[in-house]
């Protein structure tokens, strides 16, 4: 299995998406400060991810997230978790 995932750091409200095959570990080493993208913006919380069988549709999934018209689309999906908590993404992942 494939996952695109997305995570919410607890500091800044920012997203992070990413693309991995073992989604509990990549989660981990987010949260460890391993990876060097997110380890200023920690910690992380995992708010949305989706399986794919296929690496392809997965890297494309996750390329369409990155753009301004896929993150609109997150916002829109996760409207109830983002109002509920009252913590806006800003339009950088």
């Amino acid at each position: 299995m494939h996952f695109v995932y997305i995570l919410q750091s607890q500091k800044d409200h920012k997203l992070y998406i990413g693309l991995t095959n073992n989604l509990s570990r990549r989660i981990e080493e987010h949260n460890l400060g391993k990876v060097l993208s997110t380890k200023g913006r920690r910690p992380l919380n995992l708010i949305y991810y989706e399986a794919f069988l296929n690496e392809k549709d997965a890297v494309r999934r996750e390329d369409y997230f990155k753009t301004s018209k896929g993150k609109r689309t997150l916002k829109l999906m996760l409207r109830e978790f983002f109002s509920a908590y009252n913590n806006l993404p800003s339009t950088e992942p």
